[in-house]
């Protein structure tokens, strides 16, 4: 079979998939269950929850980005964590990305707390270093870090990792497959909060899992069909739709978001500027936090809101909203203060974005 460019596969996903009627769209199938033509025999569909036709078209395409065996698809990105964390038994140690999503932490020291499992955090690769050891479980990394942007190599704590016997599990949400593929670099796992990138508009909840082996796969699976984490057949199709378009609209969030980092780093009022280069998550400290609210209202293109990814830019206040979980001491020791704003790029004119952010951080000087 041709192995297609990537461009193409995103077009294309679901198409000639309904050769009843030729359909173009893939059809959305609603029915929660599915006749068996005689007793003993299955149509391959017997109910939603286990596996839906819908639902088969994203995850195998899914699978296709990332080069990976098998995915599963949840009804969020924080069902996909929990679903992935199923698969370890009580009392394992993890060994975890110190920056990380508030609600992964949230989860995490949940699990702490109840003794359900433990968790050591690293900063970078000196640091992980000095904590794998084959006491380690699993590893949990997210490159670059939400919302300090850190990078740590993939293949070279895959390796440590390996040498330990402990998976390496990827949050990719930040770069999709389109920035870098986490199992080609040799992470066991990739995950995603679909609502961000992958489906792009601010109108969709899902999870994404995605695994390097066909073992990995199927347990993954069985336990979706287990636990219920499902995605609905609508929102199944609404991802296809979206994932039509991913390719053009990252790609025009990623020249925007180039452009407004090199406009912000000649703004001599802010204290830092944090952006890779790559991807569309600018990060940046202002000179007075006590100017922050004042700031937000005066911007009239972006929007104050949680979330990241869809076609609007946001801008999100970490402090208060997505890693308002993580105590204010700790998150301030590993550089979260109070100062930072995160800005989700969008596809709007990239002047446009530069000129409402350069009128807005008026009020710091």
């Amino acid at each position: 079979m041709t192995k297609f460019k990537l461009a193409t596969q995103l077009a294309q996903i679901g198409n000639k998939s309904d050769q009843q009627t030729g359909a173009i769209s893939a059809p959305i199938y609603l029915s929660t269950t599915f006749a068996h033509p005689k007793l003993g025999e299955s149509t391959g569909f017997d109910y939603t929850r286990t596996k839906n036709p819908t639902r088969d078209i994203l995850e195998s395409g899914l699978a296709e980005l990332e080069n990976g065996a098998g995915a599963v698809v949840t009804s969020s990105g924080m069902a996909a964590v929990q679903l992935i964390f199923n698969l370890f038994p009580n009392g394992s140690q993890f060994l975890v990305s110190r920056d990380l999503y508030g609600g992964s932490y949230r989860y995490f020291d949940d699990l702490a707390e109840r003794k359900v499992a433990s968790f050591h955090y690293f900063d970078d690769l000196e640091s992980f270093e000095k904590q794998i050891s084959p006491a380690i479980t699993a590893v949990f990394l997210e490159t670059p870090t939400n919302p300090l942007m850190q990078e740590v190599s993939i293949a070279k704590v895959a390796a440590l990792a390996h040498e330990n016997d402990a998976p390496l599990i990827v949050d990719n949400t930040f770069l999709t497959p389109l920035g870098q593929r986490p199992l080609d670099l040799g992470a066991d796992i990739v995950l995603h909060s679909g609502t961000k990138f992958l489906t792009g508009h601010n109108d969709i909840l899902a999870g994404v899992i995605i695994s390097k082996s066909s073992e990995l796969a199927e347990k993954l699976t069985w336990l979706s069909n287990t636990t219920g984490p499902t995605l609905s057949s609508f929102d199944a199709w609404l991802f296809i739709r979206s994932l039509k378009t991913f390719k053009l609209r990252f790609e025009e969030q990623e020249k925007n978001a180039k452009k407004v980092a090199q406009a912000l780093a000649k703004v001599k009022h802010l204290k830092a500027l944090i952006y890779p280069d790559k991807g569309a998550m600018i990060s940046f400290k202002v000179a007075d936090e006590n100017k922050i609210s004042q700031f937000l209202q005066k911007l009239a293109v972006i929007t104050y809101a949680e979330s990241l990814g869809g076609v609007e830019s946001l801008i999100t206040y970490p402090t208060t909203q997505t890693h308002a979980d993580i105590p204010q001491e700790l998150r301030e020791s590993y550089g979260l203060t109070a100062d930072l704003l995160r800005l989700s790029v969008g596809i709007e004119d990239s002047d446009d974005l530069i000129a409402d952010l350069i009128e807005a951080l008026k009020v710091f000087e």
